[in-house]
């Protein structure tokens, strides 16, 4: 689909580290870099994922829409996420899930990336342009950390490297991202225990000496061991797209201490503000309350998928829960409910009905135009853009969508012929079908993978090929069994002598030879 204009549509954008919406302006106009931190791969994934990678699709989405080029750059942590993060203590998580499993770390970090990223396509969320991982990224951390001790803000101890809050706090502002203040932590209480030499209890490490039994460590300037949980995303942001770049993504959890210390740390390392934008999702509640295992109320997305867990009182389909997310704006809590998913359930099926009046209007020929129906479908048409331009709301852009859809089907029942200008019209079909397929993802079958139509048509004319030569061998069951089985996928097959792949037929069927 074409994508409009970028200068006609501004764009707003609430930055978590300003506090105010601010005019969205690229570092290179047509282009955006976006960085957003992605799951720690040691379980399963769920709601609070789904919120994350949802929303910041919908940014992805929206963006290109508009007609920039986005590199978008969402990671995969499968080292160095301790138990106690803020005071650097406790175990690897990977690594205590793959004792507890009695896997290889790997294996597990292999395991549950492979479960996300299915979970993630069910979801419609569009794949990241990189998808890096913090174990294929070492060197580039070791590199950063060794700039970071150079310039004077951070000390090895015991094989350790720990990053001096207190020392870069005398040169650059500390807690500006999350409004801590150094020495304001409640951790300044306790005594100084486990921490391998830290100088203070803000300090965090940057690489920690890992113990001879420790599955997962690396050689370093300083030892065998494995790098922190922060600099991992310094090193694979700045390796891809740059320094400063555009977005910054992630939890409003990850505000303090991992989006803290990464400014920290790129400031400390190169003198610079890494991002110049910061957006942040806000929190998932299940029925007023967080989320929690020891509470019995968490609930993973293949249990919500499935409706296996007694919480849930039916299976909910992946587009439902895509909907339900999007029903809100991404800066607010979003409490999830069985009345909540019901609801959300009934609007897909509203908004996807006027989509379905949509395309059959689309055969229609334009009678003469009526210039107060063109002023409010114009009207409807610019307010979705507005709408996704007041920091990317997709809660409005979904209610304007409604009032579209209602009226664009409004005409489609009491005109014989479209009353509006060409122009008119083809800005309906291409915001309404726009923002349901491309900006919002919640037409139907957006929950699949997009297919490439050259690969898909190939594939078809390598089985066409298969088939005819099983029937020329005389091999009918090899045959019959090829026919059955494309089938069911909805493509016919005739017993012609090319095999040639016909077009696909607006019903999705298809003919092969």
């Amino acid at each position: 689909m074409e994508a409009k204009p970028v200068k006609k549509y501004p764009l707003l954008i609430y930055n978590s580290l300003t506090r105010k919406k601010e005019p969205f302006i690229p570092l290179q106009p047509g282009m955006v870099g976006m960085y957003v931190c992605g799951p720690t791969v040691y379980g399963e994934p769920h709601l609070g994922h789904a919120r994350s990678a949802i929303t910041f699709d919908s940014i992805f989405r929206y963006l290109t829409f508009l007609g920039y080029k986005v590199r978008y750059v969402r990671n995969i942590t499968d080292v160095g996420h301790l138990e106690d993060e803020l005071n650097g203590l406790g175990e690897d998580k990977i690594l205590r899930r793959a004792r507890t499993e009695q896997l290889e770390p790997m294996e597990v970090a292999q395991h549950y990336t492979n479960l996300y990223r299915e979970t993630m396509r069910r979801l419609g969320v569009r794949p990241p342009s990189i998808e890096p991982v913090a174990s294929g990224h070492i060197p580039e951390q070791i590199a950063i950390i060794s700039r970071i001790i150079e310039r004077g803000f951070a000390y090895v101890a015991n094989g350790s490297v720990y990053f001096d809050v207190h020392r870069y706090a005398g040169e650059y502002p500390y807690g500006e991202l999350s409004g801590r203040t150094v020495g304001g932590q409640l951790t300044a209480t306790r005594e100084l225990e486990g921490t391998d030499g830290k100088k203070n209890f803000e300090d965090f490490a940057l690489w920690k000496k890992a113990d001879p039994i420790h599955i997962m460590q690396w050689d370093s300037p300083w030892g065998r061991g494995f790098p922190g949980w922060h600099i991992e995303c310094t090193a694979m942001s700045l390796k891809y797209l740059g320094l400063p770049f555009d977005i910054h993504g992630g939890g409003m959890d990850l505000k303090f201490p991992h989006h803290e210390a990464e400014i920290a740390q790129a400031k400390a390392a190169f003198g610079k503000a890494p991002v110049n934008y910061w957006i942040h999702n806000n929190m998932v509640t299940l029925e007023g309350q967080k989320m929690s295992k020891s509470k019995g109320n968490f609930i993973s997305l293949p249990q919500l998928f499935s409706g296996e867990h007694s919480l849930l009182e039916n299976s909910y389909d992946p587009l439902t829960v895509r909907m339900f997310i999007l029903q809100s704006h991404h800066g607010g809590e979003l409490d999830f409910s069985n009345k909540g998913l019901k609801a959300a359930e009934s609007a897909l099926e509203r908004l996807n009905n006027y989509l379905k009046t949509l395309d059959r209007m689309e055969m229609l020929p334009l009678g003469e135009p009526d210039k107060s129906l063109d002023m409010q479908v114009e009207f409807q048409c610019d307010a979705c853009y507005t709408a996704m331009g007041d920091d990317f709301n997709t809660a409005k852009a979904i209610a304007v969508l409604f009032t579209l859809g209602k009226a664009l089907q409004w005409i489609g029942t009491n005109f014989t012929r479209i009353p509006l200008q060409s122009e008119t019209w083809q800005l309906a079909l291409h915001t309404f079908r726009g923002f349901m397929e491309h900006v919002l993802g919640i037409a139907d079958g957006n929950s699949t993978v997009d297919v490439d139509t050259d690969l898909t048509r190939e594939l078809l004319n390598l089985l066409a090929d298969i088939r005819t030569k099983a029937r020329a061998e005389r091999n009918f069951a090899l045959s019959d069994d090829i026919r059955d089985r494309l089938g069911k996928l909805g493509l016919t097959t005739y017993d012609i002598a090319s095999t040639e792949l016909t077009s696909k037929q607006e019903n999705n069927h298809g003919n092969i030879s």
